[in-house]
Order: structure tokens, then C-alpha cells, then sequence
């Protein structure tokens, strides 16, 4: 199939997955695979409709992403809890579907209830804030944003991440599995993808709020937030051999206030593959950080999101691309873009993930190649004058995605195989790519997705 056939089939799939509330549109099913049991896959994923979304309104077709806006705004959860059988105030739902109850369309949110491991979406609320923004951005319509209720529920999502909390970092706590690692994979405390997202949507929030009526107060926060978030991201999460050479001489067990080693990182943790693989040019940032504790694993959707939301530097960035262009069969191999390296194996693999049958090693979440993370990197490439890299990953990927149905994932350490559980015609794997698609053709749309550098903020924190 030429490139022009395999788009018009991708298009044609996407507007196959619309699903409709009193007849307007109002998202997107995660998957639509006539081989495998619909599970929770019939429903509208909030993380998952992004790139959906992204591709709708690329192509002038904002409707959708106004009425699920609208639609997820009327699920957010509004009162406060105490225990652990209710949402907490201000929290977005995983997921929604239109049931049909004695003849009427009924709305219904999953906040994890009824999910795996029933874990709540920390991502949810972020990702929500994010494509408000995106949308406005589109259509301009700013009055959208405006009205009350969204200006409550941005407000909402604030309170919820802003709360007084018994620790001393501006990141924030995470379950594990509560996000796009939506299994067990150790990244409980202070992931990566998760400090990105919270900077983006505090950088959203700070656009879209208003002064009247409270929001003054929450602007001061934001923007105390903003500043104290990226500058710790800045400087401890980031990895390259020359922060490299700095762990493996640190001194441990430090006290005071003007030390070194704040974490108390231990060099005996660096481990083996990581000095071998750094490349001299590149970086990234690192997967988790907290007391005695380095996650040294590469994450690739919160290294992106970095360059798109200016949380890396300028500099920063071009050393995450490096690192791309210097291991890419590791880091894109068979089908762009691989969400973790390396994969956690053995003994570790049985103690880490609880024995996941789906997450064995170089599989799903440990390891395995995820296409929707596509229209990230060519977003991200493009941002960083890299056009190449992004041509080059999408040339791979038009070889074998409309081949392999669309698949979800794909399997083995450079993703040659298809995911063993792998769903076919996968939403938002055909969005990544006519997303990507789409930013090549017009790198205009990048503004959508993009933050310019805030180093003036990030300055005021040190």
C-alpha cells in the first residue's frame, strides 16, 4: 500500500471508533478487535483519546474534543473522601461508556473501581488539563475555558495536586501502576512520566485560569509550583556521564544542609549495563528518584514529554535525541518507540512485577515497543530540529502497522514480534500515527502540544 492509502485507512479506522451520547460525538473506544473479548477496551480512555483527539483537531475537526471535554468535566469526581471506596475530589476518570438502561443512554466513569488491581488514574486529571489547553489553542475559543464549570474544575484538579503533603519534595507521590504503566513495574513514589505531566498541567493550568473568583490565589500556587517542580526535575533527575561520574563518587550517609548527595544514593547502585551504554553526547532523564533510590531505567514517554513541555532544557533535549539517534535499535528498533530500557528480567522480574504473566521481560509495559508513542517522538524531534529522526521512525512504522492490524505492542528486545496479547485496530495506535503524520506535514500543529522555555520560573527556585 502506498503511504496516501495507508492514511485514508487509518482515517477510516479512527472515525470507525467514535462513539456517540444523544447523537453528538463524545470519544473514542480504546480498541475495536472483532478477535478478542471487548473487556474494558469498548470504552473511551482519557489518556488514550488524546492522540485522538490531537489528530481531530489537526484535521479542523474540533467537535469531538469540545463535547468530551464537556462530558469527562460532568464525571470528575466533587466531594471529598476518607476512604479507599470513592474518588478523591477533583479526579478524572480513567475511563467512560454510554450504557443503554431501560432505553435511555446512561453516562459511566470508571475511577478504578473496576480495573486491574483497582488503581486510580493519577494521569487522568493531568492529561484532562493538557487538551483543554491543546483545544483551545486550536479553535482559540478562550470563553470556552472560561465558564465556570471549567474554571471549577481546573481549580478541582489543583486542590487535588497542590494539597498540603507529609514530605518535602515538589514532585508528586504515585501508586504504582496508576498511570501509563498501568501494571506493577516498581515505579511507586515519584515516576518520571508523572512529574512531566504535572508540569505540563500546571503550565495549562497557569494559561487557562482566570483571576476572578479565587483564581488569583491558585495562580500565586501554580506558579511557586511550576518553578520548585522544574528546577528539582532539572537538577536530580538528570542523567549523563558526567552526572554519572558524580554519583559513583559521592559520599554517603551525609548530614547537613549544604551536601552533596541529598538522596543518599549509594554508587554500588549504578548498575553494570548503564556505563557501558551511556553514549558521550547523551542524556535523559531519569525514570524515579527518591531517598536511596535511583530508577536508572530509560522511560521514553516522560523523556519526551520533557522536550515538549520545556521541562529539559534546550541542551537537555538535544542529548535525549542523541541518545535516540546513538542506541536506536534498543530505543526504536523494529516499531518505534520502546516504553522502558532495559527490561526487568529474573529474579528481579518475580519480585518487581508480582510474576506478571504480561509484563515477562522486553513485553507490554517491561520492555515491549508501543506505537502510540510515535506521534511523541516526531512531535518531540521536530521541537528539537531532529526532523530526521522522526522521518526515519515513521518510515518504520508504515512498514508494518497497517501490515499488522494496528497492532497495541510489540514484543522482543528491538520489537520484532507482535505482542502475544496485543489487541488489534488499536485506537490510539492509528491516532499516534496520523498524528505523527500530521506534525510532518505541518509542523504548525506543534504549538498544540508545546511549551516555550520557562527558565525564568525555574531560575526563581534556586
Amino acid at each position: 500500500m502506498s503511504n496516501a492509502e495507508i492514511i485514508a485507512e487509518a482515517w477510516q479506522a479512527l472515525e470507525k471508533s467514535i462513539f456517540y451520547m444523544d447523537g453528538k460525538p463524545v470519544g473514542t473506544v480504546a480498541a475495536h478487535d472483532p478477535e478478542l473479548d471487548a473487556l474494558n477496551y469498548d470504552q473511551c480512555f482519557v489518556r488514550d483519546f488524546v492522540p485522538s483527539a490531537l489528530a481531530f483537531l489537526m484535521k479542523g475537526e474540533a467537535e469531538i474534543v469540545r463535547n468530551f471535554l464537556q462530558t469527562t468535566l460532568t464525571l470528575q469526581s466533587h466531594d471529598p473522601h476518607m476512604d479507599c471506596f470513592q474518588p478523591g475530589a477533583g479526579l478524572m476518570p480513567a475511563s467512560f461508556k454510554v450504557e443503554f438502561i431501560d432505553g435511555k443512554e446512561i453516562l459511566t466513569g470508571d475511577f478504578g473501581e473496576y480495573a486491574i488491581a483497582r488503581v486510580p488514574p493519577v494521569d487522568s486529571s493531568l492529561w484532562w488539563l493538557i487538551l483543554l489547553r491543546a483545544y483551545v489553542k486550536a479553535t482559540g475559543d478562550l470563553a470556552f475555558a472560561r465558564q465556570s464549570e471549567f474554571q471549577q474544575g481546573i481549580k478541582l484538579i489543583l486542590d487535588l495536586c497542590l494539597i498540603p503533603r507529609f514530605e518535602m519534595y515538589p514532585t508528586m507521590l504515585v501508586p504504582d501502576g496508576a498511570f501509563m504503566i498501568d501494571r506493577r513495574m516498581g515505579v511507586y513514589g515519584y515516576p518520571l512520566e508523572i512529574q512531566v505531566l504535572f508540569y505540563g498541567a500546571l503550565r495549562s493550568a497557569q494559561e487557562l485560569l482566570i483571576p476572578e473568583n479565587g483564581g488569583k490565589q491558585y495562580l500565586y500556587d501554580v506558579k511557586q509550583r511550576i518553578a520548585t517542580l522544574g528546577y528539582h526535575v532539572r537538577e536530580y533527575y538528570w542523567l549523563d556521564l558526567q552526572r554519572l561520574n558524580e554519583i559513583y563518587r559521592y559520599k554517603e550517609e551525609e548530614f547537613g544542609k549544604e551536601v552533596a548527595n541529598k538522596f543518599n544514593i549509594y554508587s554500588e547502585s549504578i548498575p553494570l549495563w548503564l556505563t557501558e551504554w551511556l553514549p558521550e553526547t547523551g542524556g535523559y532523564l531519569a525514570g524515579n528518584l527518591g531517598p536511596g533510590r535511583i530508577d536508572f531505567r530509560f522511560f521514553a514517554l516522560g523523556n519526551l514529554m520533557a522536550i515538549l513541555v520545556s521541562l529539559a532544557s534546550e541542551k537537555e533535549s538535544q542529548q535525549i535525541m542523541d541518545l535516540f539517534a546513538h542506541r536506536w535499535h534498543d530505543l526504536i528498533g523494529y516499531m518505534p518507540v520502546k516504553i522502558c530500557f532495559p527490561a526487568v528480567e529474573g529474579l528481579e522480574w518475580r519480585i518487581v512485577t508480582g510474576c506478571d504473566p504480561k509484563n515477562i521481560p522486553w513485553s507490554y509495559h517491561n520492555g515491549g515497543n508501543w506505537p502510540v508513542l510515535l506521534w511523541m517522538f516526531a512531535a518531540a524531534a521536530q521541537k528539537s530540529g531532529r526532523k530526521e529522526l522522526a522521518e526515519k521512525a515513521i518510515a518504520i512504522a508504515q512498514q508494518r502497522l497497517s501490515v499488522d492490524k494496528w497492532a497495541e505492542y510489540y514484543d522482543s528486545k528491538n520489537g520484532r514480534l507482535i505482542g502475544k496479547e496485543a489487541r488489534t485496530l488499536q485506537t490510539w495506535t492509528i491516532a499516534g500515527f496520523l498524528v505523527a503524520q500530521q506534525l510532518m506535514d505541518n509542523p504548525a500543529y506543534l504549538e498544540l502540544i508545546s511549551f516555550e522555555e520557562n527558565a525564568e520560573q525555574i531560575k526563581c527556585a534556586v
